[in-house]
């Protein structure tokens, strides 16, 4: 195998529209010079994709998806099991796991050996981890996982499963304090290995400008799903409509909520001030977003436990300089800081979201006060060049770990 570090990303489906955060990691790790594969369990199932998708250069591998017959587990399982014996250990232990993720955990196994990669790193501690945990136990190569938080906090989560996955990786990254003080709490000692690392920005495709004079314009960018509060966004709109405010309000993104949200702002008489705009290209939504004098990111807790981790378009808005108002949404006060960096406001409090809403529009030397901040923050924390630096380094530290135990065992 050789020396050099060689990564696979294992990605439950590649390419996604609102994945960004993953591209730009990948990306770095190119521009370092590191050599990186992606393995994706699913084909994309998206109809639009960013366009810094195309600068990656690793080659993409399909896991097999297709209906598995009880053959091609048994032919699968025969190889496997030549190339690494103790392989059966492994796959006794495998839990929640589906047929489909044996077989493509086997697989994506004898690929990493085949390619000569050193480390596999899994995106959410879903499906992805779960093969990357049985291709890294079986084949030796160590693997890490990046959590996020429908991946930990859905209340489809089975504890059992998350817990063996944090405890076999190497390390498990995850992208606010947030996130692992709850895994602490509730996985205590199994979750020893759980560290701190923002996601990450390519600065100079966001310039900072002055916000003190924008034009009035309110912008919000996601998927329509409820974790996103943009019912509350739209209730807040009509508040402000009512006291007379002279405004408008773009909301960029489209999803499953689409025709519930259009006939909110039908029912609500805001169609003149509220635009459900659909999706938009991340170079088209950076010249909005720098138009803009707010951007409203009124997260929530939904129903079934999901919600944000920390919304990459929050820390693109940060880093462009226009004024960011949000909720109390797991990590999101670590990074827009009440009256500091931005401003928070409670989960479902449309009245003080238009309130805060109204004051950002009203003060232009608040906004250039808290945008100046929230780009220091964005700067010294967020540089997607230094935190990728660090994300390799604990990927070297994981390799020495791994290398340190098998020459113990010899």
């Amino acid at each position: 195998m050789s020396s050099k570090m060689r990564i696979a990303y294992i990605l439950k489906r590649y390419p996604r529209y609102s994945e960004t955060f993953i591209v730009n990691e990948i990306l770095a790790h190119e521009a370092a010079g590191a050599e990186v594969e992606i393995f994706a369990l699913r084909h994309p199932n998206d109809t639009h994709f960013q366009d810094a998708i195309s600068r990656v250069r690793a080659p993409v591998t399909y896991l097999p998806t297709s209906d598995i017959k009880a053959s091609d587990l048994w032919k699968n399982l025969k190889k496997t099991l030549n190339r690494f014996p103790d392989a059966h250990e492994v796959l006794t232990a495998a839990g929640a796991a589906s047929v489909r993720d044996v077989h493509q955990g086997m697989t994506l196994a004898r690929e990493l050996e085949k390619r000569g990669i050193t480390h596999l790193h899994a995106h959410f501690a879903t499906s992805a981890a779960t093969v990357a945990r049985l291709a890294g136990l079986i084949s030796g190569v160590p693997y890490t996982i990046t959590a996020h938080a429908k991946d930990i906090f859905h209340e489809d989560i089975e504890d059992d499963d998350l817990r063996s996955k944090i405890r076999d990786a190497a390390t498990v990254i995850t992208v606010s304090d947030y996130n692992v003080e709850f895994l602490n709490g509730k996985f205590g000692a199994d979750a020893a290995n759980v560290e701190r690392l923002f996601n990450g920005l390519h600065l100079d495709r966001f310039p900072y400008s002055d916000p003190a004079d924008r034009e009035p314009l309110v912008l919000s960018v996601g998927r329509l799903i409820e974790k996103k509060g943009f019912g509350d966004l739209i209730s807040a709109c009509a508040a402000l409509k009512r006291a007379g405010r002279a405004f408008r309000c773009m909301i960029i993104g489209s999803g499953d909520l689409e025709k519930q949200l259009h006939k909110q702002v039908a029912d609500l008489n805001v169609g003149d001030v509220v635009d459900l705009a659909g999706p938009r290209p991340q170079s088209e939504m950076i010249e909005i977003v720098r138009q803009a004098a707010v951007f409203a990111a009124p997260c929530v807790v939904g129903a079934d436990g999901n919600r944000d981790g920390l919304p990459t378009v929050l820390l693109e808005a940060m880093a462009l300089g226009t004024p960011c108002i949000s909720t109390d949404v797991t990590g999101i006060p670590e990074v827009v800081i009440h009256g500091e960096t931005g401003t928070i406001v409670g989960q479902h409090d449309s009245a003080a979201l238009a309130d805060g809403i109204a004051h950002l529009l009203d003060d232009s030397l608040e906004r250039v006060r808290l945008a100046k901040r929230a780009r220091r923050l964005i700067e010294d924390e967020f540089d997607i060049h230094k935190n990728a630096a660090r994300q390799r380094e604990i990927f070297a530290r994981c390799a020495e770990r791994a290398a340190g135990t098998v020459a113990a065992a010899k």
